[in-house]
């Protein structure tokens, strides 16, 4: 399996890794083992060209990562380069520091539109749902309708849900194009969307490979055992690694690209 994948029958073309972005925006209420300080915008950048050099060419983010959409619109050179994710449904307030959710219809549009002016673009090339859970619920609101509505419309060229559910996730895939779905060394009961995904040629994003930096420490390697599985998996796009430390990112695609087998 190569480094560079088709995102099942989107269109899109994606390396095996790409940049997740939740911390070039967002330091509150998030889930990581150790505080960290969002980088100005030169780091922003250097980080960027960074994954550029690399063969990166996938980078995610979401309205609820605080002000990351907003950065990556100011800061992201060469736009046709990029496959840009982002999503609807989670709201973040950087004052508060809460989060609420809104999936229905109306705010889906408002949503993408939103997202479009801050990313400094005229085109989505994936918008997933940013489920809370309650995935077939979500589902049932019209609102992955309203993204493939918004697709007709030209403005993104795939939909799909981050789930959290098998369910959720087989609902998804007959309704959309990609799912993204949570899969580790430690967390495989999500393995049977990904396997749906390959039988009908259809996109999977995987989210929290490393467990969001708590991976288990008995395996000596546990980045390059959880890449190993994941990109080996048959069905599997690219995996999403949120990173704004250089030497780890560099790391992470050199142990990305050896479980591709180059």
């Amino acid at each position: 399996m190569s480094f560079m994948r088709p995102l099942g029958n989107t269109g899109l073309t994606v390396s095996a890794l790409g940049l997740g972005t939740v911390k070039i925006g967002r330091d509150k209420g998030v889930k990581y083992p150790s505080a960290f300080t969002i980088p100005d915008d030169p780091a922003v950048v250097d980080l960027i060209a960074q994954a550029r050099d690399l063969g990166l060419n996938l980078i995610d983010t979401a309205p609820a990562y605080g002000r990351s959409e907003e950065r990556l619109g100011q800061l992201l050179r060469d736009r046709q380069h990029w496959v840009i994710v982002t999503k609807v449904g989670e709201e973040f307030d950087n004052d508060s520091g809460d989060s609420h959710f809104d999936f229905s219809p109306e705010h889906v549009r408002t949503s993408v539109e939103r997202s479009l002016k801050r990313l400094n673009t005229d085109y989505l090339d994936c918008v997933l749902v940013h489920s809370d859970g309650n995935d077939l619920d979500v589902l049932k609101l019209g609102t992955l309708d309203a993204l493939n509505d918004l697709k007709k419309a030209g403005l993104i060229r795939a939909t799909g849900m981050s789930t959290k559910t098998v369910n959720g996730g087989l609902a998804t895939l007959k309704q959309a194009d990609v799912a993204m779905v949570t899969y580790n060394l430690a967390h495989d009961e999500e393995v049977p969307v990904i396997d749906y995904a390959a039988a009908h040629n259809k996109g999977i994003l995987i989210k929290k490979a490393f467990a969001s930096g708590h991976l288990a420490q008995d395996i000596a390697d546990p980045v390059q055992e959880s890449l190993n599985r994941i990109l080996g998996t048959p069905g599997v796009g690219s995996i999403i690694a949120g990173t704004i430390n250089p030497q780890h990112l560099r790391e992470n695609v050199e142990k990305a690209r050896r479980a591709c087998g180059e």
